[in-house]
């Protein structure tokens, strides 16, 4: 058994109240130490490019980044004026707030001119379908993927080549690398770590979904908001139908936006 800091993902022999490399307090969780992998094995999931090499910065192509409208100029506007080709959106919020409804309502928007994909690992197929019926939207070409295992999500993006997918959520998923539980602070990490790989080297447009804890920070390793482009927190009260989407980083765009929407 190993222990695993919340915060940073460090790792300790030992309990102790202190992470002793961020220095963060009662971060340490016990967790189930991972074997070796064997010698010569391939790592899962995708490097995103071939060995890299040194170029001249002036030789980097530095084009506008290819954007397309999500449908919905609130989430357009906080994104910085658009979904970016090949980037990875965290998007945390309290359970139940409206996360995995505004998803789906741009997924249906998204699904009448290019190939999206829902991967679902907290509701059912059915569940899911109620919704999109009772919010009205179109059914028809909206494509499900109840999924938890990141190697099988992965072999049927490769095959569906969506250009926006959803993993809702990342706490849900599991990598067969690791044996320890899903939502613990590696399998998170390095199941985030596979779908950004794969992300970056298809030019998928990758959404995130992150619960929060009762500090409001999105749970597991700090170091997921840092191995994505963009993260945005949906906020408010459930009593009251506005709600808040605020943007904390985004590589491609201001990172002090806000959108309001109504539930």
């Amino acid at each position: 058994m190993i222990y695993v800091c919340t915060e940073c993902g460090a790792q300790a022999s030992k309990w102790s109240g202190q992470c002793g490399d961020c220095g963060a307090w009662n971060t340490l969780q016990e967790t189930v130490a991972t074997p070796p992998a064997k010698a010569g094995m391939k790592p899962a999931g995708y490097a995103g490019a071939a060995a890299g090499e040194i170029r001249n910065l002036a030789e980097v192509d530095a084009a506008a980044e290819i954007r397309q409208s999500c449908g919905n100029g609130e989430l357009d506007r906080v994104l910085g004026g658009g979904l970016v080709q090949g980037s990875v959106t965290l998007i945390g919020g309290d359970p139940g707030i409206g996360k995995s409804t505004l998803l789906l309502q741009v997924q249906a928007v998204l699904a009448e001119r290019d190939r999206t994909l829902y991967v679902s690992g907290e509701e059912s197929p059915q569940q899911i379908s109620l919704r999109a019926q009772r919010l009205q939207l179109s059914r028809d070409r909206l494509r499900l993927l109840p999924e938890i295992n990141v190697e099988r999500i992965l072999a049927t993006a490769e095959i569906e080549q969506p250009r926006v997918m959803v993993i809702d959520s990342i706490q849900t998923v599991y990598t067969e690398r690791l044996q320890s539980a899903p939502g613990s602070v590696a399998q998170v990490r390095e199941s985030a770590a596979q779908l950004v790989r794969f992300a970056k080297a298809t030019g998928t447009a990758l959404f995130l979904v992150g619960h929060v804890t009762k500090e409001g920070a999105i749970a597991g390793p700090r170091v997921l908001e840092h191995m994505v482009d963009t993260v945005l927190y949906f906020e408010g009260e459930r009593g009251h139908q506005f709600r808040l989407l605020r943007s904390v980083k985004n590589r491609f765009g201001p990172a002090d936006e806000i959108g309001v929407f109504e539930m």
